[in-house]
């Protein structure tokens, strides 16, 4: 996989989404520090999400991928990490208890700073400035000192993902994941929602399985897996610069391991076989994924899924698909077709999101609801015809009360997107509409084994 690469190689390749520092010097000493500065995460953990994802490419285990569209420095609050695990712990727990299947959580969380943009630059009035690109290179503020891209940020985003970390692994490891604690999970605005009141009556069942397990010997204190869980970081690896100052030999393989996160992905318009974003993810051991838009041609499919996982190792990559809720279904039958043609072993994933963006008539950016539903829905039914494994979910949320996404149980409205419209870049679910989408993710699950159960009762 290795042959002829290094952290470097993708310098010498052309390159997309990568911002221009004014100053070669300042951000040089900045990669200087970076590779000197400890690792976020470490290979032994990266080794055991991939392991954990071979399960999800066989059928045994399902991912949940979520997050922040993009973290910003300003909303940094252990709070808000805080909320978003929690929402993530009420969607693994749905989709666990509802599907009897185990849940790979995957945050997008601790790195996910940069986005690419759709245009370089950004007009307002008769004002053109550099476009927005994530707290990690420039200001959201639009003058012209924020938009310069600053390397300076790029420490600030270490150390903030650093101490985001932290608190994620006390959360994971330190009692707040006790299944015991399974109702205090539900946020104070979720509560008294349709979703919140199913979820409530979800955690009671649960609560009574606790008790008839506690009666038989099988406590939190005998059984570490109730009281604490694994949680797993990852983010789009744009800015390559931060990546390769990130990337180090793992002490007892000899293998180059990304250690910004878990796992990395490539997206949409950055995975051009012979650019310089494919060829960083090439090298690095890490679990990785793809963006599949519906402009991906299956052989060319083909072609970076043999650049990426040329050892076609089970857990390696992700397929994480963004077609739009009116494409998926058209869309990912030839790709599925292919890569089980060829034999290759990967992970399916959704992402009902980036496919189903609009601008609403107040002038937000914003994704109805519905279709994120109508998108998760057709993935589902695509991978029940062709006979595979619907094999996770990829969205962007947060745990705050926002009105980003109209519809929904809370009918969220275009009138209602200025109330608590927060998000940096693109549109997030809030917890109530992540909590309705884990209840039709866990409903699809059931059909999909139940499926297979009677298929396998046939033969």
């Amino acid at each position: 996989m290795t042959a002829n690469w290094t952290p470097s190689t993708w310098r010498d390749l052309p390159v997309q989404q990568v911002p221009f520092y004014p100053s070669a010097d300042a951000l040089g000493d900045v990669e200087a520090q970076l590779r000197t500065s400890p690792p976020l995460v470490f290979a032994g953990e990266a080794r055991n999400l991939k392991s954990a994802l071979a399960g999800v490419a066989a059928g045994d285990a399902f991912l949940l991928q979520g997050g922040d569209c993009a973290e910003s420095f300003a909303e940094f609050h252990p709070d808000n990490i805080r909320d978003t695990f929690k929402v993530l712990l009420q969607m693994a727990v749905v989709l666990t208890f509802g599907a009897s299947l185990p849940v790979v959580k995957v945050g997008r969380m601790a790195g996910q700073f940069a986005k690419p943009r759709s245009a370089p630059t950004e007009t307002q009035g008769d004002v053109e400035l550099p476009s927005y690109r994530g707290d990690i290179i420039n200001g959201i503020d639009f003058d012209e000192p924020s938009r310069i891209p600053d390397p300076k940020r790029i420490l600030r985003a270490y150390h903030q993902a650093a101490s985001t970390l932290n608190l994620l692994r006390a959360f994971a490891q330190g009692g707040f994941a006790d299944l015991q604690r399974v109702s205090s999970w539900n946020n104070d605005f979720v509560a008294d929602s349709p979703q919140g009141h199913r979820y409530s009556e979800m955690a009671d069942r649960i609560q009574e399985s606790l008790s008839f397990m506690a009666a038989c010997g099988l406590t939190p204190e005998r059984v570490p897996q109730m009281r604490e869980t694994e949680f797993y970081t990852s983010h789009e690896a744009l800015l390559l610069n931060y990546e390769e100052s990130m990337t180090r030999v793992d002490s007892t393989t000899g293998d180059w391991y990304d250690t910004s996160a878990h796992m990395l992905w490539i997206g949409d318009r950055t995975r051009q076989p012979d650019h310089a974003h494919v060829e960083f993810l090439r090298g690095v051991k890490n679990p990785i994924g793809m963006k599949c838009g519906p402009s991906l041609d299956p052989e060319d499919l083909i072609r970076l899924i043999d650049i990426l996982n040329p050892a076609n190792e089970a857990g390696r990559l992700t397929l994480i698909v963004r077609m739009g809720a009116d494409k998926v279904e058209e869309g990912l039958p030839p790709l599925i077709r292919t890569v089980e043609r060829e034999g290759r072993n990967v992970v399916w994933s959704s992402d009902p999101m980036h496919g189903n963006t609009i601008k609403a008539s107040s002038g937000y950016k914003t994704r109805p609801f519905e279709r994120v539903l109508a998108e998760v829905k057709g993935f589902f039914a695509v991978h029940r015809a062709e006979g595979t494994h619907a094999g996770g979910v990829h969205f962007e949320m947060t745990g705050r009360d926002v009105t980003e996404c109209i519809g929904g149980a809370q009918a969220i409205s275009d009138d209602d997107l200025s109330n608590r419209y927060h998000t940096h870049c693109d549109p997030r679910l809030n917890a109530s509409q992540a909590l309705e989408l884990a209840f039709l993710i866990a409903e699809q699950l059931r059909e999909e084994r139940g499926e297979m159960v009677r298929a396998a009762a046939a033969q």
